[in-house]
């Protein structure tokens, strides 16, 4: 018995290959930035509970939201930048509670 593949859609394609072309018009890098360094605190974070601690890939977190953040200075609003400012003070001192004990 041999399995039937689908039929190709390449209108389907192409209008999906055309959605996503729209959508990075749209995309900022700023944008793409600030949602990965949320991504990276809460997996810092996630990297100092007792569950799952791993403190070179928490380093690893500090370091990126410290490299990072001079490069969106005056490009993201003020607000954003103290907010990943205390979160990057939080997680060190996290970080060094957690190296500690």
């Amino acid at each position: 018995m041999s399995e039937q593949q689908p039929p190709h859609d390449e209108q389907g394609d192409q209008e999906l290959l055309h959605q996503v072309e729209e959508e990075l018009k749209k995309l900022k890098v700023s944008d793409l930035l600030v949602q990965m360094l949320y991504t990276v605190s809460s997996l810092g974070y996630r990297k100092l509970s007792e569950d799952d601690r791993d403190l070179d890939q928490a380093k690893l977190a500090i370091d990126s939201l410290r490299a990072l953040l001079p490069v969106l200075e005056g490009v993201v609003p003020d607000d954003v930048m103290r907010d990943f400012r205390q979160v990057t003070s939080n997680l060190q001192l996290a970080y060094a509670d957690a190296a500690q004990g």
